[in-house]
């Protein structure tokens, strides 16, 4: 189907340059828990301060990505409709630039770092200089510039990942008190790039005010920001109570520890979350430019099956060698967090599913929806991570992060069947996804050390990964339908 084909085509232009852009930001997470680097306590310092920039994020972009997307579609002045977008994110990011620089001090206290006072300058920056890029790199998708957008992403992270190398391995001392803060340093220069490359677009854009489209914009979004910042809560507020909640049994160094171990193991779902942030960046734009095509419920439930199969394979490769992946952490401090691994890949399956999902209420125009699954989602994240992290620790986060992304895509697909009806594959969504977590118990019933790497466990991994592949093969018949076609 052309439809798809261009989707694809569209993954691999714009999502390709954030999929080699985040892969190499993520290879950093072997250099930073190497032996040589960072400690647990340390790692989950950097863990805990980007969690925090996470919020700060939603609040400055304030949702203008999607509503510009929405919007410039079914504008005629389409240079008017970003320039308001853009000029609604300059005033939000002029009021938290001030607001953050007046009360570094008082943050940084509050953190129970004095010291931060300067990285939380820094940061105020780095937040802006990318709040900011990020409506002008959504424009550039809207002109289909993908050539010049991938340039403009691998030169801020190239840069980032460069002066990551050399502070690290020429610069970085034991002891030291300016640790951490090479790798603040090196995330504010790189962020600065952003803005340099683009330029020319800033000297073009005119600042915009047009009260009814302003509003318009602002009722739009509103919900989307609501929304992220309940997704944001979903996705990282477990480490900030994991650095709050574990103080008292071992003091900010353990809970910082356990902070590091549990981020640093979060980040071999690294591959499921890179598919699913390359599939969003195409994904968005095509799903509103099929809303006048007639079989537009046909070509997003075929979307949907794909992604499922793409996703729980994903799943599959790493659980079933996570003996090979742990090396992505090199430092055995942080491995006896392996075993809460499978329970985020799946979890990350089904955040996935639910992203796919939620371009129902965006064409409908209903984003309460999406808030109101979001805050949900985020109170339900909130009541599970208390409950659970006294008793035990980072393996109730990510239990919690688990029941919460399974819920939150349930409730997606029940209210966007009443007002938005897809007809999606459940049949086979279901089938490949029950597939798969019947296969990866199959080998933790006849192998309990899924760590310690030998020959005979990869081997029938492989095995099982065969069958997998062999399921898909059975069901989806590629081969007939190329002879078909």
């Amino acid at each position: 189907m052309s439809t798809l084909k261009k989707l694809a085509g569209q993954t691999a232009i714009y999502g390709g340059s954030t999929i080699i852009g985040r892969l190499l930001n993520y290879l950093l997470v072997p250099l930073y828990t190497s032996e040589f680097a960072f400690t647990p306590a340390e790692y989950g310092s950097i863990s805990i301060l980007y969690s925090y920039v996470a919020f700060f994020m939603v609040f400055l972009l304030f949702g203008m990505e999607t509503t510009f997307f929405r919007f410039v579609n079914k504008s005629e002045d389409k240079e008017k409709t970003f320039n308001q977008a853009f000029s609604i994110v300059l005033v939000v990011n002029a009021i938290v630039l001030v607001t953050l620089v007046a009360f570094s001090q008082s943050i940084a206290n509050w953190l129970g770092h004095p010291e931060f006072k300067i990285y939380v300058i820094w940061f105020a920056f780095i937040l802006v200089f990318d709040a900011t890029s990020s409506l002008l790199m959504a424009r550039l998708r809207f002109l289909n510039q993908p050539k010049r957008f991938a340039f403009i992403q691998l030169s801020n992270i190239g840069t980032n990942i460069i002066l990551n190398l050399i502070f690290i391995f020429y610069f970085l001392q034991d002891g030291a008190e300016f640790r951490i803060g090479y790798v603040f340093l090196a995330n504010l220069i790189a962020s600065f790039i952003k803005p340099v490359l683009l330029y020319k677009d800033i000297l073009k854009f005119k600042f915009t005010w047009d009260k009814i489209l302003a509003k318009t914009m602002f009722i739009f979004a509103i919900p989307l920001v609501i929304g992220g910042f309940a997704g944001v809560v979903n996705e990282v507020i477990d480490r900030v109570l994991l650095s709050k909640m574990l103080i008292d049994p071992g003091g900010i160094e353990y809970a910082e520890g356990q902070v590091g171990i549990y981020s640093a193991n979060y980040k071999l779902s690294i591959l499921i979350t890179l598919f699913i942030t390359a599939f969003r960046y195409a994904a968005e734009p095509f799903f509103f430019a099929q809303e006048k095509n007639k079989d537009k419920n046909k070509v997003y439930s075929k979307v949907m099956t794909y992604f499922v199969i793409v996703v729980t394979l994903i799943f599959l490769v790493i659980s079933l060698n996570l003996s090979i992946f742990k090396w992505f952490i090199p430092n055995d401090a942080y491995w006896e967090g392996l075993k809460i691994v499978p329970i985020l890949l799946m979890a990350n399956v089904f955040l996935g599913i639910y992203y796919n999902q939620s371009i129902w209420y965006k064409l409908a125009d209903k984003t309460k929806y999406g808030a109101y699954i979001a805050v949900g989602g985020a109170i339900l994240t909130l009541v599970l991570n208390i409950s659970f992290i006294p008793i035990i620790g980072y393996m109730g986060s990510a239990i919690a992060t688990f029941v919460v992304y399974f819920s939150m895509m349930v409730a997606s697909y029940y209210f966007g069947q009443k007002h938005y009806p897809i007809k999606y594959n459940l049949r086979k969504i279901g089938l490949y996804v029950f597939s798969a977590l019947i296969l990866f118990s199959i080998s933790k019933l006849i192998v309990r050390d899924q760590i310690t790497f030998a020959w005979s466990t990869f081997a029938m991994n492989a095995i099982l990964l065969l069958v997998f592949i062999g399921i898909i093969l059975f069901i989806e018949r590629p081969l007939r339908r190329l002879k078909k076609g």
